[in-house]
């Protein structure tokens, strides 16, 4: 009984994330199936690679991760299905994961779609848990699709370093609207070396230390922390840091769009000195 995870951009304002589980039960009743959320944000995937990095990596060996993000960025004429640290990963050959994984995959086949079958959300759902099935039954990765097949790779959304500063990008902005930066733990320290520091966005608003939780500071007070998937982020203990500084996060779509001062508030920088 394979445990498996859904993730997806469909929403579940109307029938098509439930529609995704019934026909998957049709394939094997005896999937196990756990969303992980279907609100990611529509064509951003920086935003997703964050979400689906992070909580896959919780799950025991041998679990599958069916990804339903940006499907038809191009005309699909297959999938993927993916082993990595002991995780399948199932996903439309659009570049996201790389993104996600921040490499190449070791282990990676193309699912091949059903060309009398309308290309829709639920063809690909079908596809990947038929996948799934034979995988989970013994078969491997080779004899489940195509090994030939030539991925499209993209590269994560890394942050900008120097010898005197870092500076990342807003990927994530959580229900509480703290705003999560893509600086890791590991790099804050390996820019650091020891150094005094400081956190610096929207031009004036500025932060000196880092604190271990929301309650480290008074109420209504601004703090930067480490999140549990170790990324920098900046709150407001019981207020709302995006919506009071005018951050937004990063979107590959329409970042063209931006002037350059909206574009800074999409930015943090941290100086070292």
């Amino acid at each position: 009984m394979p445990l498996i995870t859904l993730t997806s951009d469909i929403g579940k304002q109307d029938y098509l994330s439930g529609a995704v589980k019934g026909a998957l039960m049709n394939i094997d009743t005896g999937f196990q199936l756990l969303d992980i959320t279907h609100e990611l944000l529509p064509f951003n995937d920086p935003q997703s690679a964050y979400v689906i990095r992070n909580a896959i990596k919780q799950f025991p060996a041998g679990t599958f991760h069916i990804i339903l993000a940006n499907l038809f960025q191009y005309a699909p004429e297959h999938l993927l299905m993916v082993k990595h640290n002991e995780q399948y990963l199932c996903i439309a050959d659009n570049g996201l994961i790389t993104m996600i994984l921040e490499e190449t995959p070791a282990e990676v086949v193309a699912l091949k779609l059903d060309s009398s079958k309308p290309r829709n959300t639920l063809h690909c759902a079908e596809v990947m848990g038929r996948a799934i099935k034979d995988v989970a039954a013994g078969k491997t990765l080779a004899q489940a699709g195509d090994a030939s097949v030539s991925i499209q790779v993209r590269n994560p959304l890394r942050p900008m370093t120097t010898n005197q500063y870092i500076e990342g990008q807003i990927i994530f902005i959580d229900h509480f609207e703290n705003v999560i930066v893509n600086i890791t733990r590991d790099d804050f320290e390996a820019q650091r070396r020891g150094r005094r520091f400081k956190i610096v966005f929207k031009r004036d608003e500025v932060i000196v230390k880092l604190s271990e939780t929301y309650a480290d500071v008074a109420e209504g007070e601004k703090l930067a922390l480490f999140n549990s998937a170790g990324y920098l982020e900046i709150a407001i203990n019981k207020g709302n840091a995006a919506g009071l500084f005018g951050l937004q996060g990063y979107s590959e779509r329409n970042i063209s769009q931006y002037t350059q001062s909206r574009l800074f508030y999409q930015t943090i920088k941290v100086f070292f000195e």
